[in-house]
């Protein structure tokens, strides 16, 4: 009997850890699933959310959200279809390419470019240059880069301009600070820059010739994706990242002075506007139109890198962020 009971005691003691030990993964999990990996290029489109981590919002909102760096739009992409990262700030055009690439994503929302005003781009015509309207673009040089974003938005703005984008010649240069050296040393006529850049250009005696900002519609949506897998894992995670965007968002408009030396480092404003570059104003989080998508499904068939459009629905999900700031 004392050995059967002491057999028992020590079955019962190995058992104890193993049992406790299954409940470690569903916590595990649980602390999972409210962990985001988003990836961001050091540009002022991202701002809100190093305002964000600066303020301890992810925190305060029960997130633990990494803000995970990178210098190139390339190695970011990469890492998102690696599934290093969960998600990141991108574009339509862009989002349009990883899914035809393989990689399941979907917008959540848009970041920037719910009104024309937000996310500025230039098309600028080089220091000396005899150019001072849409119409002497015709048969000149126009530095872009190819089959992105920036081409799609230089193509929407001569279109405005009454130009065929097939009358300019189109130099591919995908480096923006390259394209903006070329501009300013006269190796191009005419170049599609976004801000900060493109103020840059102007203060160096580079003409605007056509803005985004002045016309009726937004060409430079910037949008927040996220691999479905992640979407279907981690909504509630998501749904809180929306809600801590909106809130970096609305301190940003309340106070920009706050954060003038943090939005310069992060969003890498040129030595030169330091003192008088401004951020700019970032709506809450809504889901981007049918026709902002239908344009650029439409330009990217017709550029051949598409052999047909997405349908809304298999580029958005309308699920996550709040109804009322639904622009669907």
């Amino acid at each position: 009997m004392k050995i059967r009971g002491l057999a028992l005691l020590l079955l019962l003691l190995f058992l104890v850890p193993v049992v406790s030990g299954c409940g470690s993964p569903a916590s595990s999990g649980s602390s999972q699933e409210e962990s985001l990996k988003l990836g961001l290029i050091p540009v002022e489109d991202n701002f809100p959310f190093f305002v964000a981590e600066k303020e301890g919002l992810f925190t305060k909102a029960g997130l633990k959200v990494e803000l995970v760096p990178f210098n190139s739009a390339r190695d970011r992409d990469l890492a998102l279809q690696s599934g290093s990262i969960d998600g990141e700030v991108a574009d339509i055009v862009a989002t349009a390419l990883l899914r035809k690439g393989g990689t399941p994503v979907k917008i959540v929302s848009l970041t920037m470019g719910a009104t024309p005003a937000e996310g500025r781009f230039a098309l600028l015509a080089r220091p000396g240059a005899n150019i001072s309207s849409p119409g002497q673009l015709k048969g000149r040089t126009v530095g872009i880069s190819e089959n992105t974003i920036i081409e799609y938005v230089a193509d929407g703005l001569l279109r405005e301009g009454g130009v065929d984008p097939g009358s300019v010649q189109k130099v591919a240069v995908p480096q923006i600070p390259e394209r903006l050296q070329l501009l300013l040393g006269g190796k191009l006529d005419a170049a599609l820059l976004p801000d900060p850049f493109a103020s840059l250009a102007a203060r160096k005696g580079a003409r605007v010739i056509l803005d985004d900002t002045k016309i009726n519609r937004n060409l430079s949506q910037v949008v927040l994706i996220f691999r479905e897998e992640a979407i279907k894992q981690k909504t509630p995670a998501i749904k809180k990242l929306l809600q801590v965007y909106a809130g970096a968002a609305s301190l940003i408009a309340r106070n920009p002075s706050a954060y003038r030396e943090l939005f310069i480092e992060k969003a890498r404003i040129p030595a030169e506007l330091r003192d008088t570059y401004l951020a700019p104003q970032y709506s809450p989080p809504q889901l981007p139109r049918q026709e902002e998508v239908a344009a650029v499904m439409d330009w990217m068939v017709a550029k051949k890198l598409l052999a047909a459009p997405y349908k809304y629905e298999e580029l958005v999900d309308p699920d996550l962020v709040n109804p009322g700031g639904n622009n669907r």
